[in-house]
This record gives C-alpha cells, structure tokens and sequence, in this order.
C-alpha cells in the first residue's frame, strides 16, 4: 500500500462536472491469503467548466491498484485510502455534490466485483447513470453531500474487489475507472428539512470518538441506511421531546427526516439525574436463556431451547427476545392503545448480529461462526473491542461508530422490506451501541457522567446490540455511563426508542429544553 497519504486541495475557480479521479489498471499479480503492501493509490485529474465556483484538482499524478485480490469489506476499508478535499467556493450559494464512478470501456473484469468506499460507506456499483462520453461503457452515483457557501469537506476513497471476485473470473483482468465529483442546485434532504425545522445547525463531522464528551458539544452528522443523520453529542440539554404523555430526548435525526427519541420518564430530568421513573423496568433480563449464540438476537431462531445449528438459523427472527416482549407491551399500552402510534415511523432498528471475525476482533477466541456454543464476537465488538491477538479483550483505540446496518435481516421494521426485515409488530427499540458512542461514552469502560444518556448510579440499561458469545452478552450503558457489557439474564433497566415521523417531526415548537420541550404546537 501506498503509505504517502496525500489530501489534494481542490484550487481554482471552476464551473460544472469537476474533480475527475481516475482508477486505472487494477490487475491480479498473484492471490495471497493476507494483505500485501504493494496496493498502491495515486491520482489523476482534469476539470471541466459549468456552472458553479468549486475547487478542483488537476495534473496529478494516475492512480493504480495493483496486485490485489479478493476481499471482505471490512478489509478493504482498512487500505490506504487516498484523501481529497472538496470546497465550495460560491460566497452565497450552497450546494449538492453526486460522487459518479464511470468505467472505461477498456474494462475487461465485471463492475459486480468492484466495492469503492466514501469514508466508511461502502457501494457496490448497482445505482446507474448515463456515462458522460462515449468512452466509458457505464457510471454509477456512488455518493452525494452538500456543500455550504465556502465550506470544505475531506473524504477518503477506496476500491477493492469484492468476495464475488475469484481467480477463475478476475485474474489477468482490469478495471479502469474515473470518479467525477458533479456539482448541481441544492435540494434540501428530509433529514436537512428537519434540522431546519427545529433551528438545528450541524457541526459535521466527528472523526474522534475515544473521549468521552463531558460537555455539550452540540450536533453532528453520520451516513445511515437512509443518508445523512444528525446526532447529538455531550451533555445537551436542547434534545428535550414531550410526546404521548411522557419526556424523550433526541437521539438523532435520520436519514429519513424522522427523530430517533429515548424515553427519559413522566417528566423532565436533569442530565445525570438518578431515578427509577427514567426507564419503564430496572431489572428486566435481555433473555432468559443465555447458553446458546442465538439469544443475543432481539428475534432468534429456532424457537425453544434447542440449539441453533448455523447462522442463518440462529438469526432467524421468529422468537421474541424476553426484552422486546417487555417493550412491545409497553408500546401497545401507551402509544398504540391511546392513539399515539401515527405519529410514529417504521425507521429501522439495528440489531447488528454480523460476525466480522478474528481476523477484525483479533480475539483468537473468536470463531464468527455465530450459532450454537460457538464463541463469536459481534458487530460492534469489531468496532469498539479488540483481542491485541489474546484470548482476551480490551477497548479498542481509533473508534468509529456506524449508523449503518450491515446485515438487512438485523434491520428491525414492521412492514418495510426494501431497507429493512419486515418482522417486527410494533415500531420500538432500543438504543445501540454506536448511538451510545456517538452521544458522547467514549471508548468501552469509560466512566462519563455529564453526557445526556448517564441516568445517575442506581441502574444500567440495555441496547440493542451484541457483545459476544461464549454466553451470551449485549452491549450497555453502565449506572457510571460507560459503554459496556452484560450477561443476558442479568436484569437491566428498559428504555424504549421510537422514531417519530419526518411529517409530525416538522410540527414540533419549542426549544428543546426541560421547560420548552419539542411538542405540536
């Protein structure tokens, strides 16, 4: 790999399609079974003029991929990447980015085994567009982000080859490719709606997560399954929702334009402020069982206690967790029974049972198997755990939550089935562990108790994420507001989220605050 991380500054004034990156000649040497540092990036670029006063890049050297292989994501989105930054050099005018990827006709390996990366969110090239000239065989919007007037924003890329790649159909061949960077109008996203209608302002991106935010660091933006969501961070006192007769605070803003709520109690309370009232059951167990992989899941397969015998099997969402049953009565009691529940959105909940591996967790342990007794570490795990090659772990450094949902059948909904599973009778959940970072808890088993989510020292409560199996454990906020872990049959304070819709979302009045909470006006 290439170690010369370079951050090109886009430069000049320009109008119309712009940064061109091109993505030549990625060819096959040989295939290894671990990472080679002979992948390499450089970049090559032009620029055309239409339009809108950007920077650009030009004169660059060509970029080259060479003696790669095979791979999963969660490889290729720990290459080099290679760094660019985009700015808006219009004084007044803000506007919309689409990322384009287009093949060259010269191609000869198929654009199904290609994975290209923004940052941490991975593509595969499926969203067509018309290529701009005649010289490349097909295009695919692959990103798109706005941009505010004389605004900068940084990116990393990556391009690799797929697990659908094998030596029978990518060995001596090429792909070629270039990565226009196309500005056009700015069009509001839903999520851009509802921060505008609560008066919110985004700060951008947060790249450090280790810390923990003991003050009110303000609101942040991260890619989830439906585009850019905003999140508060630290000890806010501004995410205040009075709905259905009880307090909730903000979580964030998806994608969609819905908020993601917490419940926080029959009025409003200080952050930190120690009661029972905060949470519907202080000792709830996630699962009454605990000796299989499957009872991690908020649904699992199969039902009763014989064991699950593959993954597929113990992630089959047809038995309800002890956890969601207690949760789902709570709704039909409170929210559907009293009218409440059209206000309420069918946004996903992640339940992230994905098994990236010891090859990630570095836990030897780990067999990703996860089903049965097999020792298995989790989604989450990977991201804020490792195993530094032991039999044990610790907190992970250099963290970065994910508000995306790897594996669809983790994507809890009630009737959706293009972005989630479609199993689910009520739309309620819980808090994950990425949420519970990205709020502010800093890395696993640091004590915070200024940010929102710390409810005082009496309780811990559940999320809905899982830690690991050699039994089974879930993710937590500790009673000292830390991210950490507990066995399954241990019993743990219940918070129930729910998401309210983009269309009631942009209804509310208010503040925010303890005294003037969001609510209809």
């Amino acid at each position: 790999m290439n170690d010369d991380k370079r951050t090109i500054k886009f430069m000049g004034l320009v109008m119309g399609i712009m940064t061109i990156v091109t993505i030549m000649g990625l060819s096959f040497a040989y295939f290894t079974t671990q990472i080679e540092e002979s992948d390499s990036y450089s970049l090559k670029g032009k620029a055309k003029s239409e339009g809108y006063d950007i920077g650009f890049i030009e004169n660059v050297e060509g970029i080259t991929i060479e003696n790669t292989y095979p791979m999963p994501n969660e490889m290729g989105l720990k290459l080099d990447p290679y760094t660019f930054t985009v700015t808006n050099n219009e004084p007044t005018t803000k506007i919309s980015i689409d990322v384009i990827v287009e093949v060259a006709n010269d191609s000869t390996l198929s654009d199904d085994l290609i994975n290209v990366a923004i940052g941490d969110d991975v593509v595969t090239l499926n969203s067509s567009v018309t290529p701009s000239e005649n010289t490349f065989k097909s295009a695919y919007k692959i990103y798109t982000f706005s941009l505010n007037p004389n605004e900068s924003k940084t990116y990393d890329l990556r391009a690799w080859i797929n697990e659908k790649g094998t030596i029978e159909n990518a060995q001596n061949k090429t792909w070629s490719s270039r990565v226009l960077i196309v500005p056009k109008d700015y069009t509001p996203t839903e999520s851009e709606k509802t921060l505008e209608a609560l008066n919110l302002v985004s700060n951008g991106i947060k790249t450090n997560f280790d810390d923990p935010a003991t003050t009110d660091e303000g609101i942040f933006e991260m890619e989830d399954d439906y585009g850019t969501s905003y999140y508060y961070r630290g000890a806010v006192e501004n995410n205040y929702v009075k709905f259905a007769g009880f307090y909730w605070r903000i979580i964030r803003i998806n994608g969609d334009g819905s908020l993601r709520i917490i419940y926080d109690g029959e009025q409003a309370y200080e952050n930190g402020a120690n009661s029972s009232n905060r949470y519907i059951n202080t000792s709830t167990k996630y699962n009454t069982n605990y000796n299989d992989a499957k009872y991690v899941g908020w649904m699992y397969g199969p039902i009763g206690t014989d064991s699950s015998t593959s993954k597929a099997q113990a992630q089959t969402n047809t038995a309800d967790s002890t956890i969601k049953g207690v949760v789902d009565a709570w709704y039909k009691t409170n929210i559907a029974d009293k009218g409440y529940g059209n206000a309420v959105s069918d946004t996903l909940f992640c339940n992230d049972r994905s098994t990236p591996g010891k090859t990630t967790t570095l836990w030897t342990s780990d067999t990703g198997n996860g089903y049965g007794a097999q020792v298995t570490g989790y989604g989450a795990l990977g991201r804020f755990m490792t195993g530094n090659n032991s039999t044990s772990l610790s907190a992970r450094t250099g963290i970065q939550p994910t508000f995306k949902c790897l594996q669809k059948n983790d994507a809890f909904t009630v009737n959706d089935t293009s972005k989630g599973n479609g199993v689910l009778t009520y739309p309620v959940g819980l808090i994950t562990a990425d949420e519970i970072v990205a709020a502010g808890a800093g890395k696993y088993n640091t004590t915070n108790t200024n940010y929102y989510l710390y409810r005082g020292s009496s309780y811990c409560y559940w999320s809905l994420s899982p830690y690991y199996f050699d039994l089974a454990y879930v993710f937590i906020v500790s009673n000292g507001g830390s991210l950490n872990d507990y066995f399954v049959s241990n019993g743990g304070g219940v918070v129930p989220v729910i998401n309210l819709s983009a269309e009631y979302a942009k209804t509310l009045r208010g503040t925010g605050t303890m005294t003037d909470p969001y609510q209809p006006a």
